[in-house]
């Protein structure tokens, strides 16, 4: 199972507040460069609130860090994920879910997630903080994944790799879609 909303909220709160704090940012500035109201990013500090994927995207690019800052707890040396456990977070606007696996230790640049979508609108993604390359391995079912504007089919066991720092999207073509998704900042 998934941290629960209570947990991931707690999370999430203390998350925005490290990382607007080092940023030198007020919460007023932090929301108009991520396109949030105010009153939103203030809930999410407070603990209160469900995110979407798309609104902590937003909060993650104008603070300058990668979404696993905002959304990974601290882990011990060894560290197993089971299936259904870890920080999950859902689009607003179609059936994909993202489960943070691991995150970039400090000096490193990759952050992994399992994704599962269900057929559906696809997960349109805004550009991520410059220099972001996507790498994704396809598990099981049948996807579009890719440029926005040239998405590529994938069958299981398919890889592909693209610039996360431009619009891409994510569509499932089958129920039960599920990938591995690499996010590298250069």
């Amino acid at each position: 199972m998934g941290a629960g909303p209570e947990e991931l909220g707690t999370l999430i709160a203390m998350a925005l507040r490290r990382e607007r704090e080092r940023a030198g940012l007020s919460l007023t500035e932090l929301a108009k460069r991520a396109g949030v109201a105010k009153s939103t990013l203030s809930k999410l500090e407070s603990g209160a609130g469900n995110p979407s994927v798309e609104v902590l995207w937003a909060l993650a690019t104008a603070l300058g860090v990668t979404f696993s800052r905002l959304v990974d707890p601290p882990r011990p040396t060894v560290r197993v994920v089971r299936a259904g456990e870890g920080p999950v977070t859902h689009a607003e606007q179609a059936g994909y879910a993202a489960t943070l696996l691991a995150s970039c230790p400090p000096g490193a640049r990759r952050d992994l997630y399992r994704i599962v979508v269900r057929p559906g609108p696809p997960r349109v993604s805004e550009p991520h903080i410059p220099g972001t390359l996507e790498h994704v391995v396809l598990a099981a079912g049948r996807a579009l994944v890719g440029p926005a504007d040239d998405p590529v089919e994938m069958g299981p066991g398919d890889y592909v790799a693209y610039p996360g720092d431009a619009r891409h999207v994510f569509e499932a073509l089958e129920p039960d879609t599920s990938a591995m998704l690499v996010m590298e900042h250069v």
